[in-house]
This record gives structure tokens, C-alpha cells and sequence, in this order.
């Protein structure tokens, strides 16, 4: 009778330990940065196999390796938003329940346009300094690996230098490429006034001419031979991350990369753990048990093997540092959601004119810039030590003409109405290449004064720069009519609202499209009345009633604008 008791008593004991925990089985979806996504993989993997659950529901993980931009494009269509650079979601992507991009600078972005997008959690769970690449000859021969390294020295020998070959991965979708562009960016910027702005448009132009799309094919660029010609004709400086760097020299290629970890640090790769809006308790509860696990100790060592550091900075076992890296390195951790900085101190707004300012000097466009001499333009601005609204609008004008290159095909008209016998416009400079004709622009933007008296004779004016820009339309090109106005329209004699609709409907043609792009300066705008034109045509409306905003204003309706055709 003992030992029947005793065998039924172990056999009961056996049954209890061998039930599971949890019942059911509930689904986390994560898309993971690709560099990462193999070690969450196998720490979701071990807790999967350790009884991983949520609200007594067994836990199963999906971890996706999905190209940051791509998921960015699926949450900016979702909340009906653009990033510029980023275009349209490819068809395979979906939205996860965890987002774990290379960069907070992605989450920035997103929330700085979609107001509702608005993730929690977003704690670093990884960290991968930002460094500038070079061939080792080539780094050798700026002072690497005993010589400390400013972004100022960079800036120097990429602006008025003949030795580096410089490149960049698109800023707009990828963030290593746009932490490069903000630490150089801020390099020049320190200057100050017409130097400063001077020194970022050479070293832009100057990154511009090397840049690629994807991160291999700027891998590709870097000199594959030993001989003095390939290492002087090869790519010789690139911010990359230093995974890069790693992963590119552990491929053993016949010049290995040197990385420089140049001072101040440039905006690390923080890997934050974005959990997404909306989701179910149950998968919220799911995520967070998710994050403990990437928490642990033993994560690190994961970490080590895909060339990554914790998020402190620090590294795991396994981990080979390229030679001269200190230990921590990079930029100090920060979430998305507090205070709305990324790594590094980076604000949205940061971001948005670093990467305006970008596109505006990269985007090949054939453009007809046409700016109001209505009275109203006499008004002073108090925000702008009283500058009138013409002189803080020809400011900006002259300063978008500063920063396009000479792929660029500007002309420029004026509007109020009466100018030209009836007609409300008139031709200053045609357009055509800034090759021939940049110092006649600067001469006439100089010479532009108000109409005292002038109304706003807008519909006749936008009906005839939308034919101008599309009789001349060259493929290629993004193809534009950018005006810039303080008032709604006010010509009686004019064509109404409803005939400029309809006409601009009439000479639509899907093959030839132009771009309108209306910035509205002041508290005078109509928002709707420029709405409902935009909406015809394509392009859109920006507004501000602050018009000493109207620089920052003109670069972000410039960098919106879509691919050329």
C-alpha cells in the first residue's frame, strides 16, 4: 500500500510539473533592424523554450529583419503622413507590434509629422557608435590612430582639401548617413553667417558627389587593390557605423577599413524598443516581457557576435574592437518620448532642416520661383527686427538660390496685380540652368521692391506659371511652380476660383506632372482657398504666420517635393 501511494503521489507531481504554464498561444510580431535581428532572434528563441507567457498566455515570437526605412514608409502611409526620401511602403511590409530600428532619429521623424503616432517604451537596447570609414593608407596619412579627430578637421579637408573622396549612404533613409550629415552640419554651422552657410553648402555638394542609395554600394566604392591609383581613385571617407566597419573587415578585403571615432561624438545607433501604438493589452504585456529578456546580462553576448554593443556602450564577450576604440563609446542613451530628444541630443527640428537642407541641394529641379510685390509685403516683421515681409522673403529666396547646384533650372516672376498693363505677372529671368544664369537671378531678386497699392492677383498668376512650367517640362526633373505669397486673392478683374480649378484640371497631364508648392507667409492667408489648388495639382501648401520662419519654411516645401519622373 506505501508503494502504491508513493508511485501515485510521483506520478501526480510528474503531471503537475509537465503541464504548462500558460494556455493558448498568442503571436508578438518584431521587425528588427537586420544587424540586430539575429541576436533578438535567439534571445526570443530561449525564452520561448524557457515557458515564455503573458497573462498566463503562451508567448510566441516572430522576428522579422526589416529595413528601417521600409517599416518607416509603412507608418508614415498608415498615418497619412511623408517623410521625405523615404516614398512609398514596399508591398511586403507590415506593421509590426515592436519596432526595433538602428536609430531614434526614425521615431523623431515619424512623430514630429504623424501626431498620433506615439510609441512607448523606446529604451535603447543596443549601441553602435557612429565613426567616419577610411582605408587604413588613407587614415594613416590623416594622423590615424594616435591623432584625435574633430568634425572642424573633417570639414576642413573635405571643403577646401583635394585628397578625400567623401560619400555618404542617403541621410534620408539611413541614419548613420544623416548622423554624419548633422555632426558636419554642426561643424560648419559653428561659423556662423553667410561662412557658415558658405561651408555647409561646399561640404554637402562635397558628400553629395559620392553618395549612394543602399549601404553595400557605398561599401563597394572603398578601393579593392593595394595600388597607389585604386586607393586614390576609391571612395576614402563615409560615415558608417562601426558594425560596419566590422562586418566589411571580417570579410578580410585587401584594404581593411580604419574607423575613426571622431570628437564630438557623432549620433550613435541606439536600437530603441519601440512598442506601437495601439495594440492589444495582451501583446502590450507580451512586448514588455520581450524587453526584460533583451535586458539580461546574457543579451550582451549576443550582442558581441553581431558586432554590436549594449546599450550602454560597452561591449560583450566575443566582441573585436576595431583598433582605437574606447570603451564606453558614443553618444549619451535618450528615448524618443522624453523630452523629444534623440541620442545624441537631436531635436525634430534638427533633423528636419539638416535633411531639408539636404534635399534642396541634391534634388535635380527645374523650378519657376514666383514671389507677391503686393502692398501687404510692405508690412514689418517684429520677430525679424522689423524687416518687411519682402525683405524676409527675398532673404530666403536668395538663400534656397545659394544652396542649388548648377543641376538646377530657376526662373523667377513677380505678382500683384496691374503689373504688366492688366496682367497680374511679369518675367523676371526665364528658366534656365543656373550654369548661365545665377548672378542674373541674385541681380533681380536684389531689385524686387513692392507694389505700394498692388493687390494679390493670385488666380490669374498660378494659372499662368502652372502652363509656363509645363510647356518647357523636362523628364528627370522634379518639375515645380514654388510661390510665395502674404495674402488670398483679390484681383476683381481676375478669372474665379472655380474657372482657375477647372483649367488647372483641363491642362493637368499625368505624364508631364508639375508640382505647386505655396508657402503662405503671415496671418492674411487663405489656407483653404491654397488648399484647394494644391489638391489639383499635386505639391502642397506650407504656411507660417511668423514670417521670420519663412527660411526654414521655403527649405522643408523644397524638400517635400516627389521624385523627378
Amino acid at each position: 500500500m506505501a508503494l502504491v501511494l508513493v508511485v501515485a503521489g510521483a506520478w501526480f507531481g510528474y503531471q503537475r510539473l509537465a503541464e504548462p504554464a500558460c494556455a493558448g498561444q498568442l503571436r508578438l510580431t518584431v521587425a528588427a533592424a537586420p544587424e540586430i535581428a539575429p541576436a533578438v532572434q535567439a534571445a526570443a528563441a530561449q525564452w520561448s523554450e524557457n515557458g515564455a507567457a503573458a497573462e498566463g498566455v503562451c508567448v510566441a515570437v516572430d522576428v522579422t529583419a526589416s529595413d528601417p526605412v521600409d517599416v518607416a514608409a509603412v507608418l508614415a502611409g498608415q498615418h497619412g503622413v511623408s517623410l521625405s526620401g523615404v516614398g512609398q511602403a514596399p508591398g511586403a511590409a507590415v506593421t509590426p507590434d515592436v519596432w526595433l530600428p538602428d536609430s531614434s532619429s526614425w521615431l523623431l521623424r515619424l512623430s514630429s509629422e504623424a501626431a498620433g503616432f506615439a510609441p512607448t517604451n523606446n529604451a535603447s537596447i543596443a549601441r553602435s557608435p557612429v565613426v567616419v570609414a577610411m582605408p587604413q593608407p588613407v587614415a594613416a596619412s590623416v594622423g590615424w590612430p594616435e591623432k584625435k579627430i574633430t568634425w572642424g578637421d573633417l570639414l576642413k579637408q573635405v571643403t577646401t582639401g583635394t585628397k578625400l573622396r567623401t560619400g555618404i549612404v542617403e541621410p534620408t533613409r539611413d541614419a548613420a548617413g544623416l548622423s554624419g550629415l548633422l555632426a558636419l552640419g554642426a561643424a560648419a554651422g559653428a561659423a556662423g553667417g553667410a561662412q557658415g552657410r558658405q561651408a555647409t553648402t561646399s561640404a554637402l555638394r562635397a558628400l553629395a558627389t559620392g553618395r549612394s542609395t543602399v549601404r553595400q554600394d557605398l561599401l563597394a566604392k572603398f578601393p579593392r587593390a593595394t595600388d597607389p591609383a585604386s586607393i586614390a581613385s576609391g571612395l576614402s571617407a563615409a560615415a558608417l557605423s562601426e558594425e560596419d566597419v566590422m562586418e566589411y573587415n571580417a570579410k578580410q578585403p585587401p584594404i581593411p577599413l580604419a574607423a575613426l571615432y571622431v570628437e564630438p561624438a557623432a549620433m550613435s545607433l541606439d536600437y530603441p524598443y519601440a512598442v506601437m501604438p495601439g495594440i492589444e493589452p495582451a501583446r502590450s504585456a507580451a512586448a514588455a516581457g520581450l524587453f526584460k529578456v533583451l535586458t539580461e546580462g546574457s543579451f550582451r553576448d549576443r550582442l558581441a557576435k553581431q558586432n554590436l554593443r549594449a546599450s550602454d556602450g560597452t561591449w560583450g564577450e566575443g566582441f573585436s574592437a576595431p583598433q582605437g576604440a574606447p570603451s564606453p563609446a558614443g553618444t549619451p542613451s535618450s528615448s524618443a518620448a522624453a523630452g523629444g530628444t534623440a541620442a545624441g541630443g537631436a531635436d525634430p527640428a534638427a533633423l528636419s532642416r539638416a535633411l531639408s537642407t539636404w534635399t534642396a541641394i541634391t534634388l535635380p529641379s527645374r523650378m519657376l520661383a514666383v514671389i507677391d510685390v503686393s502692398g501687404s509685403m510692405l508690412e514689418k516683421v517684429p520677430t525679424a527686427n522689423n524687416a518687411t515681409r519682402a525683405q524676409v522673403t527675398l532673404a530666403a529666396a536668395q538663400g534656397g538660390l545659394d544652396l542649388f547646384d548648377e543641376s538646377w533650372a530657376v526662373g523667377l516672376w513677380i505678382f500683384s496685380t496691374e503689373l504688366v498693363g492688366a496682367r497680374d505677372y511679369r518675367e523676371l529671368v526665364p528658366i534656365g540652368p543656373l550654369t548661365n544664369q545665377r548672378s542674373q537671378l541674385k541681380s533681380a531678386l536684389a531689385g524686387i521692391s513692392p507694389k505700394p497699392n498692388g493687390s494679390t492677383g493670385l488666380y490669374d498668376t498660378v494659372l499662368a506659371a502652372y502652363k509656363a512650367v509645363q510647356d518647357g517640362w523636362e523628364p528627370g526633373r522634379v518639375n515645380s511652380v514654388v510661390m510665395l505669397t502674404d495674402g488670398e486673392n483679390e484681383d476683381a478683374n481676375g478669372i474665379t476660383q472655380a474657372k482657375l480649378l477647372a483649367d488647372l484640371k483641363a491642362a493637368a497631364d499625368p505624364e508631364r506632372p508639375i508640382q505647386v508648392v505655396i508657402i503662405g507667409i503671415g496671418n492674411g492667408v487663405n489656407r483653404g482657398e491654397l488648399d484647394a489648388i494644391t489638391k489639383v495639382t499635386g505639391g502642397g501648401v506650407f504656411a507660417t504666420e511668423d514670417p521670420a520662419k519663412i527660411g526654414d519654411i521655403f527649405l522643408q516645401a523644397i524638400a517635400l517635393r516627389p521624385a523627378s519622373n
